[in-house]
């Protein structure tokens, strides 16, 4: 291991001190918790989501994928649920049917559920979700709609488990930092080592880790829900694997025995953990942020009063031009590349068949207040402007998440949108968008949903 045996026992020792002083100081009004999980590896060859150079489905496993689930209680029996995944993105479809489902059988608001995905590109591909990007056939399509619907399964059944698990429990936040994460950006991977050597990186970054704490009244720690803003793309090869984030958990439940390690992606749509490529790596970078998590539990914890409120905004983002007849048939022939091609031909059909494209598309601005704690989840993959934006707005001890609940594409603020790019417009076609870009009032539309999500927190 990359942390050495004893310092983990030292920390062990120490956390579980620090958690036990936690429970003999608390209020007696307290939260309640409960935790599950369930395995979603898959059993088939399915293709992997995440780089469109693959050309086969999978060939193994590195590590089992993982669905996590957090339920919460305040001192009023308001509740809430955080699925944390070993997945890209979970989808539209995956999303609404899970929010229908919980409303059926656990009388849960949308505003009440966070769907975190860690966005390993070692995960595999869901309904509706990339169909562009990769040549497969129906035969491959059939199997990932038996695999998505067994993953609401899952995830259904593991929520049920942690909401019967629910019991006293007390909540801490803290918050650490971890320095592997790069822009991408603004720095080439080739130059990244001369880069970090010469102490000459560019940002912005987000170096940030914010760690929750549940334990229970005798000290006990129940679960650890941490988060990054860089990408899960250390690995490219064709292995199931939760890369430097399923690493990360590995070592905190090792560490933790008895414990669920929970991760969530923050805003890193423009960070890559660089260098990469290599297995060695991902473990590297797992156990900084492992060791970002042990040594936020080691300090003095910001105990969460049990007061749960939750918010959500969807809001109708703006979408750039539709894509013309001619656009399409130019890109089709000039043959760039596959995956163009392919957007381009489903789009023009549908113009030619079906009824207009689309011009905005709903887009999730969640809010969860934890006692003190402020936490915000958006959907797709936001740049890390957004992070720095709302810490700026909100206050530096905010939480902000991505990739919840509904992965559409990537979501660049205003000035990578003018930059351009893959961030900045090039991923609306492996994603399947009905356009080449959001519109210029896409930074301003998620900002005010923000405000007033936050607003409803009050």
């Amino acid at each position: 291991m990359l942390i050495v045996e004893s310092r983990m026992r030292a920390l062990l020792c120490a956390s579980s001190l620090l958690l036990v002083g936690l429970g003999a100081g608390a209020a007696e009004s307290l939260w309640k918790a409960g935790v599950a999980r369930a395995n979603i590896t898959p059993d088939q060859a399915l293709w992997l989501a995440g780089y469109a150079s693959r050309d086969k489905p999978a060939e193994g496993k590195l590590m089992d994928l993982w669905v996590k689930v957090l339920a919460l209680e305040d001192a009023k029996g308001r509740q809430a649920v955080l699925v944390t995944s070993d997945t890209l993105g979970i989808p539209q479809s995956i999303y609404q049917d899970l929010c229908a489902a919980f409303k059926e059988k656990f009388k849960l608001r949308p505003d009440q559920i966070m769907l975190s995905a860690s966005h390993t590109h070692c995960g595999p591909v869901l309904r509706g979700a990339l169909y562009d990007m990769y040549p497969f056939g129906e035969e491959q399509r059939a199997m990932i709609d038996k695999y998505s619907l067994g993953l609401e399964a899952k995830i259904i059944e593991a929520t049920s488990n942690a909401l019967a698990s629910l019991a006293p429990a007390h909540l801490a936040a803290g918050e650490g930092a971890a320095g592997f994460a790069v822009n991408r950006r603004n720095n080439p991977e080739g130059q990244v080592s001369r880069l970090i050597q010469q102490g000459t990186l560019k940002g912005p970054m987000d170096h940030s880790v914010p760690v929750l704490a549940v334990s229970r009244a005798d000290g006990s720690l129940v679960a650890m829900v941490f988060g990054y803003a860089c990408h899960n793309t250390v690995m490219a090869f064709y292995q199931w694997s939760g890369d430097y984030a399923g690493f990360a958990q590995l070592a905190l439940e090792k560490s933790h025995p008895g414990a669920t390690a929970m991760f969530f992606m923050g805003c890193g749509g423009d960070q890559n953990p660089l260098p990469r490529h290599e297995v060695i790596l991902a473990e590297r970078y797992g156990q900084m942020l492992a060791a970002a998590v042990e040594e936020t539990l080691l300090g003095p914890p910001r105990n969460l009063a049990p007061e749960l409120k939750t918010s959500l905004e969807i809001v109708p983002l703006n979408l750039g031009a539709a894509p013309t007849e001619p656009e399409l048939q130019e890109m089709i022939t000039d043959g760039k590349t596959p995956t163009g091609q392919r957007w381009a031909r489903r789009w023009l059909g549908r113009l030619k068949t079906g009824p207009p494209l689309a011009r905005t598309y709903p887009f999730p601005v969640q809010g969860w207040r934890l006692g003190s704690q402020l936490w915000l989840a958006l959907g797709g993959e936001p740049v890390v402007d957004y992070s720095l934006k709302f810490k700026k707005e909100f206050g530096e001890g905010a939480w902000v998440a991505g990739y919840c609940n509904d992965v559409m594409t990537y979501i660049p603020s205003l000035r990578v949108l003018k930059e351009g790019g893959y961030e900045g417009g090039g991923a609306m076609l492996p994603y399947g968008m009905p356009a080449f870009r959001w519109g210029e009032d896409v930074e301003d539309l998620i900002d005010a949903a923000a405000r007033r999500a936050v607003k409803q927190l009050e």
